[in-house]
């Protein structure tokens, strides 16, 4: 590749490096923990969860119904960076604000913290609509793979120094956990709004038809939106599979996103928590290529089937788990899968949808993977405090009291098994044959004018 080209190509790269920090340090690790531990201190266990659970939903909620118009922004070009700048400093921002975010103010605490994960899904459309800039088409899967394992790589290693500020607070200079928790996500901030600035200075903003005002870009959305799913209504197994996806793939998301509550529910020490998605962290990236491969070997659906049951198996395990070396080992079997899930997902998508609109029908399949962490955080808090307010006496003792949380932190997690069991049931209606048929006459229609599409 030319000097230009490369520079390019690790400017885009080196947003995925840049952001991942969020993911891993915040929206996996510490805002959870910090959530019920410090902004919900002397809250019911359970509310806590809720809280967090209908905060994640609000926010997974909003970012979606706006994908659509910022997707038509993406589209139209020559505005990208400047959108990519917006709602990636918005992150960075809020994430800085975190900070400054006093103990017990919770209600503070989830605003701040839905604005950053608006900033970061924002961003990402923009990030993810400039990778045709920096890539021949022959390279765009290396490429678009390079971005996640810098991803990887990058919220790893901050989440390493992180954690090791968490466990080790004085030789940091810092005085407590509590400290140093709130001090990560300034580091988190500095990381993400640091490395973005090559990514702006690198990559070339691509030729376009100039970004279209609000109002035009909330129709062209709209109008987008409207004839993707209109297409969709012919290729009934692209429908089926995108329903299936749905279930499942919010169950994946509720997972990363309530895991640490969970834990804490139990009353598992912090610490371990923060151990455990280092665990995920760091077996992730080898089990996804590994993953990759068995998928490309054996056949890409069955390696979606294995990976939902053994979610399935782990939602199973972890409503029985009392020890914490249990949930270590639940880590690394997540971490073998988590990945794996997603990538054979978008790869088993592809082979379903039009060849000459990949890109139109991915924009959908990511819009609706936005959707996915609302139901499951949701379901699981209100279940979680449902079985609560069942359980709970008139006037129970502390005993009780513990009992009965910890039963309902574990319905809560048990009511995950309707995700995945709905998405695997949807996903055996699947055939992979006719979803190509539909395809190639979809294609011949298209090619021949047909007024049926």
């Amino acid at each position: 590749m030319a000097g230009a080209n490369r520079k390019a190509l690790w400017g885009w790269a080196l947003y995925d490096w840049a952001n991942s920090a969020f993911a891993t340090t915040v929206m996996a690790g510490f805002f959870p923990l910090f959530f019920k531990t410090y902004w919900s201190a002397g809250a019911d266990p359970n509310v806590s969860t809720a809280r967090l659970g209908f905060g994640n939903a609000m926010a997974s909620l909003l970012i979606a119904l706006i994908a659509p118009v910022l997707g038509a922004v993406a589209d139209r070009g020559s505005a990208r960076k400047k959108f990519l700048i917006f709602f990636a400093y918005l992150g960075v921002l809020m994430t800085g604000a975190l900070f400054m975010v006093a103990q017990g103010r919770w209600e503070i605490a989830i605003l701040v913290y839905a604005l950053g994960v608006i900033g970061f899904s924002g961003a990402n459309i923009f990030y993810d609509s400039l990778l045709p800039a920096v890539s021949e088409e022959n390279r765009i899967d290396f490429v678009s793979g390079l971005g996640y394992a810098m991803g990887y790589l990058g919220g790893g290693v901050l989440f390493l120094i992180n954690v090791l500020m968490v466990l080790m607070p004085r030789r940091f200079g810092l005085g407590d956990m509590t400290e140093a928790i709130r001090y990560a996500f300034l580091t988190v901030a500095f990381w993400w709004g640091a490395f973005t600035v090559f990514t702006l200075c690198w990559v070339p903003e691509p030729r376009g038809a100039g970004a279209p005002g609000i109002s035009a870009a909330v129709r062209e959305g709209v109008y987008q939106f409207a004839a993707t799913v209109q297409k969709i209504r012919h290729l009934k197994t692209v429908f089926l599979f995108l329903a299936a996806y749905w279930f499942y793939i919010d169950g994946v998301d509720t997972v990363i996103r309530m895991a640490v509550d969970y834990g804490l529910s139990l009353g598992f020490p912090s610490t371990d928590m923060i151990i455990a998605l280092l665990i995920v962290q760091f077996i992730g990236f080898p089990a996804a290529l590994a993953f990759g491969k068995l998928a490309q070997k054996w056949n890409v659906r069955k390696a979606i089937f294995l990976a939902i049951g053994v979610y399935m198996g782990v939602t199973l395990f972890a409503m029985g788990m009392s020890r914490r070396e249990e949930f270590y080992i639940l880590a690394a079997v997540v971490g073998l899968v988590q990945g794996g899930i997603q990538a054979s997902s978008r790869s088993y998508f592809a082979r379903l949808i039009p060849r000459a609109q990949a890109g139109e029908f991915f924009g959908f399949y990511n819009m609706l993977g936005r959707f996915a962490a609302i139901l499951g955080p949701a379901l699981m808090g209100s279940v979680g405090l449902a079985v609560k307010r069942l359980l709970t006496p008139a006037a129970p003792s502390p005993e009780q009291l513990r009992w009965i949380g910890q039963t309902a932190s574990r319905a809560g997690i048990a009511s995950l098994l309707i995700l995945f069991a709905l998405g695997a049931l949807l996903l055996y209606l699947v055939d992979e044959q006719r979803g190509k048929s539909e395809r190639d006459a979809y294609e011949f229609s298209l090619h021949h004018r047909s007024p049926d599409f």
